[in-house]
This record gives structure tokens, sequence and C-alpha cells, in this order.
């Protein structure tokens, strides 16, 4: 995407599309007289200025065809309201074929107006014979460091959804890996990344049983950003790093696992944010641990009904192959103690189908034991503009995970499977303050106004700014 930004508003010709958001009334757009005198002949029963309306028409600027793309943004200019607003307008904009597209940003949100553009214009076709043209954006009103945060954070979920997106022959273990360190040279955070013989070393078993049905090597990466080397506190983030999920021997449908190479969606965002919290120089330290494998059923695979161990010397009856993530999120958060220092935990995974049964994909299930952490996460998710839900920790409901022989089974069956599978990973936390986020449902859309289809990037934007409030 090209892009540029000017202050002062000088003449309509000079794009193809402009897209603007509107309250109710607004008759003024940026001292632009094309879209004010636009603006003043359109009834309000054609256009009114409420929250998710469109309005577009062409006119003539110095003898060419110009079209203007209005939303309404309601009478409150909310961070979601202007996310969708402006989202909605590059959508309807880019179905003229634009080579240039100018945006006049809202004074209100004018990192928002910016990152929804990124994010709105972001398709995934790389492997097509065929993709789109480039657009070219001017953005009117504002200087780039002004939105400094939309463009760093719309670059990041941009980068995730790349990640998720490809599929599973391509984004391997290595291949992320591969991505975590060139993300760490181009954000300034440092990566390691340990190789079988390494996890072996470090007593890694329940992680490598999980890998061990794939011929592709495992991969723990260890990624770290030290933003105020005054403080001992780190803030850990675990993604679940699935490149690929059949299920293994508690196979998954055949229509259940096209879509499974995006299993890895936590892991895509705890990359995606450890980048914008480097970028943007966050005064926190923090560290993003992913145990990256694939669960493949073959001759290798472990079994339901086999004993493991773990990192943290707890053991594990297996009674679900396909309740696999918990399982190497359980070392991965180990690891994030233990070798990484972590002082507080926040974990997230697309972990369990419940997640879908409860809240769709709208809702991120949220499950905690920490009410600071839920207090911060729930506060982050405003200008991240994603919904979460805390469910509760119940010893009652947890006791589904009891086993007679072992100190725990990694399934509890179908009921309360969200918070279940939350209290799994709980137990290998330490005691340390600790927040699950079940992104099952919000890491993959057939289409919104903000994604057009396929990962969104959920998580990054949500990470980053607990980060940038618990910095504070």
């Amino acid at each position: 995407m090209k892009r540029k930004f000017v202050k002062e508003f000088q003449a309509a010709e000079a794009c193809d599309v402009y897209i603007a958001a509107v309250k109710p009334g607004e008759k003024n757009v940026a001292d632009c007289p094309a879209a004010g005198a636009l603006l003043g002949a359109v009834g309000e029963a054609q256009f009114s200025g409420k929250e998710g309306e469109l309005f577009s028409a062409q006119v003539i600027e110095q003898g060419r065809l110009v079209r203007f793309v209005f939303a309404g943004l309601g009478e409150t200019a909310t961070e979601k309201s202007v996310e969708t607003a402006f989202a909605s307008a590059v959508q309807e904009a880019k179905k003229q074929k634009p080579r240039s597209i100018g945006v006049f940003v809202h004074q209100e949100h004018p990192a928002k107006c910016v990152e929804a553009v990124l994010l709105a214009d972001d398709a995934f076709d790389a492997h097509k014979s065929e993709q789109e043209d480039e657009i070219s954006y001017v953005f009117y009103g504002v200087e780039e460091a002004q939105v400094k945060e939309g463009i760093v954070l719309g670059e990041a979920v941009r980068m995730t959804r790349r990640l998720v997106n490809e599929p599973s022959n391509v984004m391997t273990p290595a291949q992320l890996a591969t991505e975590a360190l060139l993300a760490g040279a181009d954000s300034g955070f440092a990566v390691k990344i340990y190789d079988r013989s390494e996890i072996e070393a470090l007593g890694m078993k329940a992680f490598l049983e999980v890998a061990r049905g794939s011929d592709r090597e495992p991969k723990v990466i260890a990624m770290s950003y030290r933003g105020n080397p005054d403080s001992e506190e780190v803030l850990g983030l675990v993604g679940k790093g699935l490149c690929y999920d059949s299920g293994g021997y508690s196979l998954k449908p055949s229509t259940g696992m096209e879509t499974m190479h995006t299993d890895m969606g936590g892991a895509g965002a705890v990359i995606g944010a450890i980048s914008a919290i480097a970028k943007m120089k966050l005064k926190i330290n923090v560290t993003a641990v992913v145990a990256a494998c694939e669960n493949i059923l073959s001759a290798h695979a472990y079994h339901p009904g086999d004993i493991i161990g773990s990192m943290a010397g707890k053991t594990i009856e297996v009674n679900n192959t396909d309740a696999e993530g918990r399982i190497t999120l359980a070392d991965a958060v180990t690891f994030a103690i233990r070798e990484q220092k972590a002082t507080q935990i926040i974990d997230i995974a697309t972990l369990t189908g419940a997640a879908i049964t409860a809240f769709g994909k709208e809702i991120t299930a949220v499950v905690s034991d920490s009410d600071a952490l839920w207090e911060i996460t729930q506060k982050a998710a405003v200008p991240a503009c994603e919904k979460v839900w805390r469910l509760p920790v119940d010893e009652v409901l947890g006791k589904a995970l009891d086993s007679k022989i072992a100190d725990m089974r990694n399934s509890s069956g179908r009921g309360a499977g969200t918070i279940c599978g939350g209290m799994f990973i709980q137990k290998f936390a330490e005691g340390l303050p600790w927040l699950h986020l079940d992104i099952a449902g919000t890491s993959y859309t057939d289409g919104t106004a903000v994604c057009k289809f396929g990962a969104t990037g959920v998580g990054v934007r949500l990470l980053y700014h607990v980060a940038k409030n618990a910095a504070k």
C-alpha cells in the first residue's frame, strides 16, 4: 500500500475517490468545497449521517469525474464507529477500482482512521496469478508522526493475518520461526529459536508428545523486548502455535480440517503484538513465547490413553488428542516463567469449539484468576475495537479435569469446555497472575468491513493496548 500524508487539502481532482466519515448535520469536510456541496445537496432520506450509513456519488471536478464516499458516524465518534465507518468506506470506494483514494482523516480519532484504512485494504492474494492492483492513499489533515500508532498497529495486524492465512505447507514451524526472526530484526526485539535437541534438554515433554506425529521439526520461539530495564516485571505473552491440527488419533471430520492451518492464530497474535510494542517503544518488559509444531495422525503420534510428562513435572492423562493446544501451552507457559522470567501470563489460543458455541465469532472468551489482569484487558478492548467476555474460574467445574491415573487429564468432555480448557493451562501458571484468551471464534471470518476474508489478526491490538496500559 502506497501512502502519503498531506496536512492541508488542496484540489479535489488529485484522487479518483475520496472518503470521509461524518456525523448527522455535518456539511464541511476538510475545507473541500466539492464535498461540502455534495453533502448539502443530499437529502436526509438519502444520507443522514447515522452510524452504519453509506452514500456514494460522483461529481465533475476540473473536467474529470471524481467519486465521494461518505460514511455515517452517528452522534458520537467512538473509536469503534470511526473504524467501521472508514473501513466500510474503503470497501465501497474499492468497487470503483481506483488508482488513488483520498482520505479525509477524522480529527477526533486520527490514528484509528488510518489504522482502519490499512486493515480494510488488505487482501491475501499472494498465491493468485492475478493480484489486486496497489492503491495509492493520500491522508488529508494529519502528519505521519501524529498517526504513528495507527500505522504500526495496522501493519502488525496485517503481518499477523498473513502468517495465519498461509497454508500449512508454507507456514511450517521452521518458517514461523524465520518469520519471528525477521519481525524481530525489523521491530527491535530479540529472538531465540530452540530446536528439538534443545527442547528435549529443557524437559518440554508435553509439547514434544504433540509434535512427534509430524516429520516437521518443532520449534520454540522465544521473543524478548526490554522497554523498562529498571523493572524486574515481565509481561509474558504465550501464543498457541499449531501450524496444522488434524486432531491426531481423535481425528477431526474432513470439513473441520481445511482451515486448521489457522490454529496458530495465537502465535501470530503474540508476534504481531510484540512487534507493535517494540516499534512504539513502550516502557514495559515483554516476552512472547510460541511452541510451534503440527498435530498429525501417524504411526509416531501420541494416543488417547497415554500418560505424558511436562516441563513442570506434572503428569497428564491424554483422553483426547484433539485437545492438544493446551498441552503445548502448558510447556510454553512453564518456559515463559522459568526461562524468560515472566511475572504475569496472558495466553492466547484458538482453543475450543465451545467458545464459538457460547460467543459466536464476535466475542473472545476470557478465563482468568486475576481481577487486575481482567480489568486492564477489559479497558484495552475499547481502543482495540475487540469484544471480550470473562468466564468464571470455577473449582467445581474444574474437577472434570481430575484423573485417577495422572495429575490431571487434558479434556473435560463436552461440559464447560472453554472454562476447563483455560483452567488446564492455569495449572501451569505457578500461582502468577494469569489470563487466557480463547480466540477460536474471533480469529477467522467470512468477511467484515475491517477484514475481507480469512484471518482477522484478533489479539494483536488487544495485547498491545494491555501492554500500553500496563506501562503507564
